[in-house]
């Protein structure tokens, strides 16, 4: 890695107390320096481009005008937090975003005293501060709290019910909604600017309180008065600005202002700096800011694998095997051409799960709910009950927030709804908040539904034609990632559910490794080196964690006496158990199980292919489990 430029801006900045000596023209050149590290670190290590280089004149005005770290910044998801990380004292370590060791692509409090809160799924930033907020008030507190949420992740029920709650405990607290979508109707511009630098100034803020502390004082109609003021005051605003909703969540809100003048942007946050209660800054940006292929399409560049800076395309490694997030969606226009009751819904992720095609394809059955898994979830139970076969697409980890629908809304009225669940296991870079670890186990133990993992690419296709004839509820998880490699059949053709297959060694086993999606292959590959050391082992492709193959696996139990369960997916609850349960259940007590999975703790980022070492499910940990079985 070679040295800062000593030319630079950004080679005397480490903290906040160093922008905050600099003159307008220096922060305006900071901005263009920090936007290309971010764009020179993401294009080797991958990343969420788009969204930090639509923040970095905003992170800067927060830092400058904010005494951080005392006055404390929540970031929601933390795809906009890039810039925020460069100029919080890990420059120097920028290199190394979302590797294995290296700095997390999210706000991590194990980080930095700058990051005040984890964060990685969506809409959680604004409960936080408020919550921090009713602790500061607890404990004497006295500095500035901000929540900054961008415009997709407001739009999930969890932010709506902060902001309802927020508005009515009317603490100080600062949400700063960035608008990089236009979501909002944009009202900027110089003109603007000035009225809410303005409305937000010191001698208006004053008079407003003057006039009404003086209106309340007059016996009789002081309250009136007051009201009648007030709603003067909201049609006046309500000509220019499109804050009425926030106003009567109890906000005062303030914009929208330009995102990326910085001059416009410090001199608004000094004045809300200010205010008391809750206040709501409005600000559009432009995802992809300053990188022209990541402008023409923030929606491929809001997370993106290695790519060549100077056209923007992905770093060529050959012809990859087709990844399964395109097999699904492949399979799904294939479903449903044959099948009009096929419908697909997904929340905000119609690219990353596969189902862009479907939408271009099928526009009057794709619903994208946006980053509203719960309401997705039961939206598609409504859909089932009119006689329609919806397809959710999600990713597991995001899944998670949506379980009590899956529970109650979906498996308890035997609902034909297929949860596709992309990302399941490690994903790699993004860590532990976007690890698909737990599906297995906290799918399986709800009645009524199927789960299932292929082993392949070609698999999924088929576990997708079983899914939507199975008449009720099913999840099928797949990894995120290239496939195996395989052929494709022409024609994709029902499975018998809870039925698994032997893969590998049928003849003169004398131990069995039972796999279930991602681990079958390694667990073949593993069979074949152990062949050569006198170890003649049975690999199972389990296909489904339930129901289970209950015929094949007692006959193995009984027969051959050594098993290994293999799963990428934690070992609590999860497939192995599965296992152990069925034989407790059938009396099989005298046979030895080694279940290899993830233990009981939280994986940190790295590449999938170092994680699968690293926990001991791939091809060689999969070998060492099975030699210290056999051991006498």
């Amino acid at each position: 890695m070679s040295g800062e430029d000593k030319s630079s801006i950004l080679s005397a900045v480490n903290f906040p107390e160093d922008i905050r000596r600099l003159d307008l023209a220096q922060l305006n050149r900071l901005a263009g320096e920090i936007r290309g590290k971010i764009i020179d670190v993401v294009s080797r290590n991958g990343g969420h481009l788009a969204s930090s280089l639509g923040t970095v004149e905003l992170t800067l005005a927060i830092h400058y005008v904010f005494n951080t770290p005392r006055d404390k910044v929540v970031w929601d998801v933390g795809h906009q937090a890039y810039a925020h990380k460069i100029i919080t004292g890990r420059k120097n370590l920028f290199h190394t975003l979302r590797t294995k060791g290296g700095i997390s692509g999210f706000p991590r409090r194990e980080e930095s005293l700058y990051d005040v809160f984890n964060t990685g799924h969506s809409s959680t930033s604004i409960s936080a501060a408020i919550g921090m907020a009713e602790a500061r008030c607890l404990n004497g507190g006295d500095f500035k709290i901000l929540a900054v949420i961008g415009d997709g992740s407001i739009s999930a029920g969890m932010a709506f019910e902060a902001l309802n709650w927020a508005g009515d405990r009317n603490k100080n607290l600062i949400i700063i909604l960035n608008d990089n979508e236009l979501c909002i109707s944009p009202n900027v511009g110089a003109m603007s600017s000035y009225l809410n630098r303005i409305m937000t100034g010191h001698t208006v803020t004053r008079f407003k309180t003057e006039l009404k502390n003086f209106l309340k004082s007059i016996p009789s109609i002081g309250e009136q008065m007051v009201k009648f003021s007030k709603q003067v005051e909201e049609s006046l605003k309500g000509l220019v600005l499109p804050g009425v909703l926030f106003e009567e969540l109890g906000f005062t809100y303030v914009g929208p202002l330009e995102g990326h003048r910085l001059d416009n942007l410090i001199k608004n946050l000094k004045n809300v700096r200010e205010l008391e209660g809750p206040v709501l800054v409005h600000v559009i940006t432009k995802k992809g800011q300053g990188y022209k292929f990541a402008e023409d399409d923030p929606a491929k560049f809001h997370g993106i694998a290695p790519f060549k800076i100077d056209t923007g395309e992905p770093v060529d490694d050959g012809a990859p095997p087709l990844s399964y997030t395109k097999m699904f969606g492949r399979t799904v226009i294939k479903l449903a051409r044959d099948n009009s009751r096929i419908v697909a819904v997904t929340a905000a992720m119609s690219e990353g799960t596969g189902l862009d095609e479907f939408a271009r394809e099928y526009p009057g059955r794709f619903y994208d709910v946006g980053m509203a898994e719960q309401h997705g979830v039961t939206f598609a139970a409504g859909l089932a009950t009119e006689g329609l076969i919806p397809i959710v697409a999600i990713y597991s980890t995001f899944l998670q927030r949506a379980y009590d629908q899956i529970l109650h809304d979906v498996c308890l009225q035997k609902l034909p709804v297929v949860l596709a669940l992309d990302r399941g296991g490690f994903v790699g870079a993004d860590g532990p908040t976007h690890h698909g670890l737990f599906d297995f186990s906290y799918l399986r133990s709800i009645p009524n539904i199927i789960v299932m993992a292929p082993k392949d690419e070609n698999e999924l296709q088929h576990m997708l034609k079983t899914a939507v004839e199975c008449g009720g509820p099913v999840s099928i998880r797949y990894p995120r990632g290239r496939g195996v490699g395989v052929p494709i059949d022409d024609i994709p053709v029902s499975l018998a559910v809870g039925k698994g297959e032997i893969v590998y060694g049928a003849e003169n086993a004398n131990l069995a490794i039972v796999a279930i999606g991602s681990t079958v292959y390694p667990a073949v590959a593993a069979a074949a080196k152990l062949k050569a050391e006198g170890i003649n082992a049975r690999v199972i492709n389990a296909r489904f964690v339930k129901p289970l193959d209950e015929g094949l696996l007692c006959d193995t139990a009984n027969s051959i006496k050594r098993i290994i369960t293999v799963e990428e997916n934690v070992l609590m609850g999860g497939f192995g158990s599965a296992v152990l349960e069925l034989f407790e259940e059938k009396g099989i007590h005298d046979v030895i199980v080694k279940r290899l999975g993830i233990k009981d703790k939280f994986v940190e980022h790295a590449s999938q292919k170092e994680l699968r070492g690293m926990y001991g499910i791939d091809e060689e940990g999969i070998i060492a489990a099975v030699q210290s079985v056999m051991e006498p």
